[in-house]
C-alpha cells in the first residue's frame, strides 16, 4: 500500500499498510494527497531499528520524551510516551527512505513525519518555520515569536482588519528557496488551528513579535534579522553541525530577499495596522 503526498512543492510516498493508515487518520495530511511528481523520498515500516550513536538534542512534550541525534550511518528519532513502546525514526545518509517503527499513532505519526520531511528537504533550501503565516494580495507574511507570544492573535487582527486577508498556516509553513525568491507553503502542520492549504505564495516579510505596552516596529539590520529567524527553525537542526549548515545557509539568503522586523506591540487593531503599512508601503519605523 503506497500513498504519494507533496508538501513545499516536495514528493514523498508512505509504504505500508499501517503508516498509512496512521497518516490517513491525521488531520491536515489529505490536501497534500497527490497522484503525480517526482518522488524525492519514502516514509517506510522499519524493523531493524539501528542503535544511537550521540544524542544531540533531547526534549519533553506534554508527556513525551525525545532525543535527536546521530547513528552509525545517519540519524535517529525516538520518542517514548508513558505506558507505550518507544517510537523511531531513522534515515540513513545516501538512501531515500526514512524509517518508522512502533505504535503508528497519529500524535507520534505527526510530529515524527515532520522531522523526517526536515531532514530530507533541508538540503533543497525548505525549512519549517514555526510561525504563523498571512496572505494579502497574493504575498506571504510571516509572524514569528515564542509560544503565547501572540502570533496567532496577530493574524487573527490581519483577517478581522484587512480585507482579503487570510491565513495560509498557523503553526508550521514551509519556506523554500526557488528562483531568486522565498516562497512560503502550507503544510499539513497547522498547530491548534485547522488551516491545511496546499498553496505558495512569495514571502513579503518577517516579523518578530514580542509583548510590550506599546507598538513600535523596526527594521533589523542583519546580524539582529539572523537572531530573529534563527530560533524559528527546527531546534534540534541546530545540534548537529551538517544540518545546521543547511539552516545557516538559507536564512542567509532569506535575508538577502526578504527584509526582517521586529514589532513589540499590543493586541490591537494599532499593531496590525502598524505592521500592515510598514510592510506594504515599505514605511520602516
Amino acid at each position: 500500500m503506497n500513498n504519494t503526498y507533496q508538501v513545499a512543492g516536495h514528493c514523498f510516498t508512505v509504504s505500508g499498510s499501517e503508516l498509512c493508515k496512521a497518516v490517513e487518520s491525521i488531520d491536515g495530511f489529505a490536501p497534500f494527497r497527490t497522484a503525480g511528481g517526482d518522488v524525492l523520498f519514502s516514509f517506510v515500516e522499519g524493523t531493524d531499528v539501528p542503535k544511537i550513536k550521540q544524542v544531540c538534542y533531547e526534549f519533553t512534550h506534554e508527556n513525551v520524551n525525545g532525543k535527536f541525534g546521530r547513528t552509525e550511518h545517519g540519524f535517529i528519532l525516538t520518542l517514548e510516551q508513558q505506558g507505550e513502546d518507544t517510537f523511531y525514526l531513522w534515515h540513513n545518509e545516501g538512501d531515500n527512505e526514512v524509517a518508522l517503527c512502533g505504535k503508528f499513532s497519529a500524535g507520534l505519526c505527526r510530529f515524527a513525519m515532520w522531522i523526517g520531511l526536515g531532514l530530507m528537504i533541508v538540503p533543497y533550501n525548505t525549512v519549517a518555520i514555526h510561525a504563523s503565516c498571512i496572505v494579502y494580495q497574493g504575498k506571504a507574511v510571516l509572524f514569528l515569536g515564542a509560544s503565547g507570544t501572540g502570533k496567532s492573535t496577530h493574524t487573527r487582527l490581519w483577517q478581522e482588519n484587512f480585507e482579503g486577508a487570510f491565513l495560509l498556516n498557523d503553526d508550521s509553513p514551509f519556506l523554500r528557496v526557488e528562483d531568486g525568491k522565498i516562497w512560503a507553503y502550507g503544510s499539513p502542520w497547522s498547530g491548534k488551528t485547522p488551516c491545511y492549504k496546499q498553496e505558495r505564495y512569495e514571502l513579503k516579510g518577517c516579523v518578530r513579535l514580542s509583548q510590550a505596552p506599546y507598538n513600535q516596529i523596526n527594521k533589523l539590520p542583519i546580524l539582529q534579522a539572523y537572531g530573529a529567524i534563527h530560533p524559528s527553525c527546527p531546534p534540534a537542526f541546530a545540534h548537529d553541525e551538517e544540518l545546521y549548515d543547511h539552516i545557516s545557509n538559507f536564512i542567509s539568503c532569506l535575508l538577502s530577499l526578504v527584509p526582517c522586523y521586529h514589532l513589540a506591540c499590543l493586541p490591537d487593531k494599532e499593531a496590525a495596522t502598524l505592521s500592515f503599512k510598514t510592510i506594504f508601503t515599505d514605511e520602516a519605523m
